[in-house]
């Protein structure tokens, strides 16, 4: 415990309050840094585009629907490739942010899911989140 404060509470604290991502659960897209792609990750964000974009944003920025996957709480350690096969397919219970639960995601496929998360992860490892 730091001067009263219960390490849970710090750590936390540095999840939403981490740099380049807004506690809020949304980034500017102009602030973005895309990495290099290639034709798999061009496939990705294609995918990306058409299932998930309206809710989590251009790049993975966002939006007022859904978070970004450009902050700390999305780290491969915390949210691993798993979660992101199983919360289009599922649904996910609101947990991390205001904007409550993920319905899941109408028709999409495994094939888009495999594509999609390359494509975030090369996202997340652009912008420093790994």
């Amino acid at each position: 415990m730091i001067h009263g404060i219960p390490p849970v509470a710090l750590v936390l604290a540095g999840l939403l309050l981490s740099p380049g991502a807004e506690a809020s659960g949304t980034r500017d897209p102009a602030s973005v840094k895309l990495p290099a792609m290639t034709p798999a990750l061009n496939l990705g964000k294609m995918n990306y585009d058409a299932k998930c974009a309206s809710c989590h944003g251009r790049n993975g920025a966002g939006t007022d629907k859904g978070p970004t996957f450009l902050h700390r709480v999305y780290h491969p350690g915390h949210h691993g490739d798993g979660a992101f096969y199983l919360a289009p397919k599922r649904g996910a219970r609101a947990h991390h942010w205001p904007f409550g639960d993920m319905p899941p995601v109408e028709g999409i496929t495994d094939a888009q899911i495999e594509k999609i998360v390359p494509y975030i992860r090369a996202l997340q490892k652009a912008n420093g989140i790994f």
